[in-house]
């Protein structure tokens, strides 16, 4: 009768466990993540430990993504160097990561021709959206399975370069 019981017990928790809301916060204790890469026209993103590709993702892009980042509005991924300055845990999407747009050099060619360079450029998850490619406002999208491993596996500081 005990043994039934605690049959019954082990059961009812097995269904309870899976029943729990699943967290979006993973924990990564791999190698360090010391480079982002993203090619734009390979839609690709490359999470790399000094050189050595450790994953790579399938991005979504800014609604117009040929071309560099010039003014707010313009619906196009930045190109260049940048970092990640910050983690966003309550993001609309999912979980985000901030990417340290418009640098010096943005911000002046934007005031050239009398505009703002924009900003709050993040690499986040898609919170349910797909089937369409490049749709967001200038930032760089995944699923958000893939943002959860990435927002584990990336830290504050870490450098990210943008190839056209």
């Amino acid at each position: 009768m005990r043994a039934t019981r605690r049959g019954f017990l082990a059961a009812g928790l097995a269904v309870l466990a899976a029943c729990a809301p699943r967290s979006k916060f993973r924990t990564y204790d791999g190698p360090e993540v010391t480079g982002i890469v993203v090619s734009k026209s390979d839609r690709r993103m490359y999470l790399v430990h000094h050189g050595r590709v450790l994953k790579r993702y399938r991005v979504d892009l800014g609604r117009a993504p040929a071309g560099p980042k010039r003014i707010e509005g313009d619906g196009k991924t930045p190109e260049g160097t940048y970092v990640i300055d910050r983690r966003n845990p309550d993001s609309r999407f999912h979980l985000s990561l901030g990417i340290s747009y418009p640098s010096e050099d943005d911000r002046a060619q934007a005031a050239a021709v009398g505009e703002s360079p924009g900003g709050d450029i993040f690499i986040h998850g898609r919170n349910g959206r797909g089937g369409r490619t490049d749709w967001t406002e200038g930032c760089i999208a995944v699923t958000d399975r893939e943002m959860e491993e990435i927002y584990a596996m990336v830290r504050v500081g870490t450098p990210i370069t943008i190839h056209p």
